[in-house]
């Protein structure tokens, strides 16, 4: 027995050596020079403008009764008016109606680049709102109102960047396209795809896309002290599902052993308590190998060491629930739930609809059938009202994701560069089949406050990030 103890202790020594030794040797890689950094200022002309631009009620709707489309006209007649020079150098065409796109000629021929915004924004009640949500009001350095984060401010700050650069006479070396949505904040069903279209009908396949997505924040990964900009290199499906139950109805005062809404509240908790498998997709090991060399060394044995540790790790992210359980499985959420009118009726018809986000990898049939297997009601019968599949993965070797990072360094010093998996969508997802490398990232540094006011009160952004966003639009496309 004895040789078999010193058998056991030598292996531990042995795994422990290895695990210490990939931990030693794990550390970021050697970074090359950037070029000069940047000192970004925004001049109050440029933050008028986008106040200005800020003030067109351009909300969307998916009911196009419903949607005023007086302001969309007024946002778009705005325009060659703020940027004059844009609108001289490049051509313009109305897609969809209200979509845009922007073509900037260039000096060669070869694959253009595509740089992407939306200027539709989600309904704004201005209870709650310190300044009016469509005011554009500028107080003591901070810009206000809906679509100063989501996504008009980099719609503007490619105007300016592309204002200032036309009025110093510069082209670029390939065609660059300005592509702007008027209804992803209903999930881009016209003015993407119709933009889209019209490109792969001209034959026109992209080298590379820039849209919303990630940004540059901190405090988001256990041990890394430093800014991270998280780039979306991929991003999940959305399924909007719809379950519906049929009973007898009747009286509330004499209920049956069963019913409709418990047969929907029963597939709710059947779901509940047996979630998606969850994985790490390749991008999140990605995510993992670039942030876990930047952690202590106690964080590196794990990170360094995944082939061993990942089930603990994989542990960790799903019990955390949140952004961090959803990026490791398909997530599946009921939003609506509809029964009686009366409190005293029996439905006869129950409704609930589930949002369920396809991870990476799988797609939207395939969790149907899970649902359904996990459900096991036959009587329940399922309508998909919306489903869009989850998006290929983009290649961080690319030339792109090469230009972003350099740029990065250059107008925030210090950012570790990461690709990541976005868990809402973009109207990017749209330009899957003409390009292979689409990038989903604003280049702002945006605070818990700032990103949790996307879609909620108090929506704003001080004008020192807006500067640095502008900034940065205009070292990029000079690299494009």
């Amino acid at each position: 027995m004895l040789w078999f103890l010193w058998a056991a202790l030598a292996a531990v020594a042995v795994l422990a050596a290895v695990l210490l030794l990939r931990a030693a040797l794990f550390r970021p890689p050697e970074q090359g020079a950037a070029g000069p950094a940047a000192e970004p200022t925004a001049s109050d002309e440029a933050v008028e403008r986008f106040s200005q631009l800020l003030q067109k009620k351009t909300v969307s709707n998916r009911d196009p009764a419903r949607m005023d489309p007086v302001p969309f006209e007024e946002f778009i007649a705005l325009l060659p008016a703020l940027y004059p020079k844009v609108h001289a150098a490049l051509t313009r065409e109305r897609v969809a109606q209200y979509s845009l796109l922007y073509r900037w000629k260039g000096r060669e021929p070869g694959k253009p680049a595509v740089l992407m915004a939306h200027y539709d924004v989600v309904p704004a009640p201005p209870e709650g709102w310190e300044q009016p949500p469509f005011d554009g009001a500028v107080r003591d350095g901070v810009i206000w109102g809906r679509g100063s984060i989501d996504t008009k401010v980099t719609l503007t700050a490619i105007f300016e960047s592309a204002e200032r650069l036309c009025g110093e006479g510069f082209v670029p070396l390939h065609d660059i396209y300005l592509s702007f949505g008027h209804d992803e904040e209903i999930g881009g069903v016209n003015g993407t795809p119709s933009i889209v279209a019209l490109l792969r009908e001209r034959g026109i396949a992209p080298r590379m896309v820039m849209d919303e997505g990630g940004a540059i924040v901190e405090g988001i990964f256990p041990g890394v002290h430093r800014p991270i900009a998280v780039v979306g290199t991929a991003e999940k499906g959305r399924t909007d599902l719809e379950i519906i139950a049929n009973g007898a109805g009747g009286h509330a005062s004499a209920p049956p052993k069963d019913d409709a809404a418990a047969q929907v509240a029963r597939a709710i908790l059947r779901m509940r308590r047996r979630p998606f498998p969850a994985s790490f997709p390749d991008t999140t090991l990605e995510m993992l190998d670039v942030l876990g060399r930047y952690t202590p060394f106690g964080l590196r044995i794990i990170f360094a060491n995944l082939w061993l540790f990942r089930p603990l790790l994989l542990r960790m992210f799903t019990g955390s629930g949140g952004e961090t359980g959803a990026m490791c499985r398909t997530t599946f959420a009921v939003t609506m739930l509809e029964g009686s009118d009366s409190a005293n009726m029996l439905p006869a018809r129950v409704r609930a609809v589930a949002n369920i986000r396809n991870a990476v990898g799988e797609s939207v049939g395939q969790d149907i059938t899970y649902i359904k297997r996990v459900v096991k009601d036959d009587s329940l019968s399922y309508n998909t009202i919306f489903a869009s599949e989850p998006s290929p993965v983009s290649d961080t070797g690319s030339e792109g994701f090469r230009l972003l990072r350099q740029t990065v360094a250059e107008i925030f010093p210090g950012a570790i560069v990461t690709p990541y998996v976005m868990i809402a969508q973009s109207d990017s997802r749209h330009y899957a089949p003409i390009c292979k490398n689409i990038f989903r990232f604003v280049p702002i540094e945006l605070s818990k406050k700032e990103r949790e006011s996307v879609h909620n009160v108090n929506e704003c952004l001080p004008v020192s990030k807006f500067a640095g966003c502008i900034e940065f639009y205009a070292r990029l496309i000079k690299k494009l």
